[in-house]
């Protein structure tokens, strides 16, 4: 087996990988139906960005309780649990578009449904890789893997949601994803894993939370790194947000333009994740993730000042690689670095970061759109998202000297000092 797929040797993350990519298309091909359903009933950049935020507040402000939860729990219970519900969700929104009943309200609820779930979704699902795979040295590669089997659904999900959007309409996209729902249940449940040393409880949720945020503050490095993806989520990754706008009003297409952009983008984020999958070392990590927030930044930047589709299409693909390679870096350089019993509650706050940082970003890039060109807006948070790479670079090189200079004293180190 090639080196860059050495992960699906091992029977777990193969039928986890399987499940995940079919569930994952019909979630992008939801994503983008309701994105498309809001604009076109709406025409308001503003609900835009308000169902974007009720989406993904939960999972801000939830994030932390569900990984406290997770490290006191069965993470493959907690999972499975949590995929059934997203599937009860998928289901009652199917019928509701199905049904056509397009209440912007009912919409909001049902996002902010799916927000919980995902609080402790996630932490769960990031968790239990390392129990997927039989040797750690391979988990960089299941990482890599992992992000390259979203984005394959991140390329095919929206470029079939353009299609049903434009010939049957947005409800087939809401039946499918709930259907994919089954794919990715059915896999957890073929699995054998060994079972499962619980870490047992000790002092309250609070506490809990407590000593996992005390540990992110003594470990600078996975501070920053979970720092740097706030300001990346914050100002570059909600460009999102804006596309129904540009696909529409600024390029003057349909759903078949929207879905378009968000495929061309998802090419650049499987290229950047390939790329993180070859990688054999994780030695260069920092160094990494900064250049590759750097490119995301001035890439979002650049689109936002196109004036054709075909150049748009280019820098939305380069912004989407280094959105990539800088995701997907984190996440590495996290669950290599993360003591075993403080993995769900640091993967947490890297969550939080991550998806609950977005809604944020996206709620004001939606009502600053809402007030001034979609351009402007974009064109000011792809530099705002540059200058923050930038920072961070410098703030990573301090901290590495800090390291030497510590090293230099240490008692490891005495032999340096005459």
């Amino acid at each position: 087996m090639s080196a860059v797929f050495r992960s699906l040797k091992y029977p777990n993350f193969r039928l986890y990988f399987v499940g995940q990519s079919l569930s994952l298309i019909g979630t992008w091909m939801e994503r983008i139906a309701v994105n498309w359903l809001v604009y076109t009933v709406t025409h308001s950049a503003l609900m835009l960005g308000v169902v974007n935020f009720c989406g993904q507040i939960p999972t801000m402000l939830l994030s932390p309780y569900g990984g406290a939860i997770v490290d006191r729990h069965n993470r493959y219970k907690v999972l499975l649990t949590t995929q059934i519900a997203a599937m009860i969700q998928a289901t009652i929104m199917a019928v509701l578009i199905l049904s056509h009943i397009y209440y912007i309200p009912a919409i909001i609820g049902l996002s902010i449904v799916l927000g919980i779930i995902n609080a402790f979704d996630t932490p769960a699902r990031q968790s239990l890789m390392i129990r997927l795979i039989d040797d750690k040295n391979d988990l960089q590669n299941a990482i890599a893997l992992n992000s390259s089997m979203v984005n394959v659904a991140r390329l095919v999900g929206p470029a079939v949601a353009g299609i049903l959007l434009t010939t049957v309409g947005m409800g087939v996209c809401f039946l499918v994803n709930a259907i994919s729902f089954i794919a990715v249940i059915v896999s957890l449940l073929m699995m054998k894993l060994e079972p499962e040393k619980v870490n047992k409880a000790v002092g309250s949720i609070w506490e809990n939370l407590k000593g996992g945020y005390e540990y992110l503050n003594n470990e600078k490095n996975i501070k920053l790194m979970i720092l740097l993806m706030a300001c990346v989520s914050f100002f570059t990754m909600t460009y999102s947000t804006l596309l129904p706008i540009f696909a529409k009003d600024i390029f003057h297409g349909n759903a078949s333009t929207y879905s378009w952009l968000n495929s061309v983008s998802g090419l650049g984020a499987l290229c950047g994740a390939i790329y993180m999958a070859t990688l054999k070392s994780t030695e260069h990590l920092r160094k990494t993730v900064i250049i590759a927030s750097m490119i995301c930044g001035a890439s979002i930047a650049a689109f936002a000042c196109s004036p054709q589709l075909w150049l748009a299409c280019i820098f939305i693909a380069t912004g989407g690689l280094g959105m990539m390679i800088q995701i997907a870096g984190t996440n590495t350089f996290i669950q290599t670095t993360v003591s075993p019993q403080m993995r769900g509650r640091v993967i947490s706050y890297y969550v939080m970061a991550f998806m609950g940082v977005q809604p944020i970003g996206s709620f004001f890039a939606g009502l600053a759109a809402h007030h001034f060109n979609a351009r402007y807006v974009l064109f000011v948070q792809g530099i705002a998202g540059l200058i923050a790479a930038i920072l961070f670079g410098l703030f990573f090189k301090r901290a590495k000297e800090r390291e030497i200079a510590v090293a230099a004293v240490s008692p490891a180190g005495s032999e340096l000092i005459p």
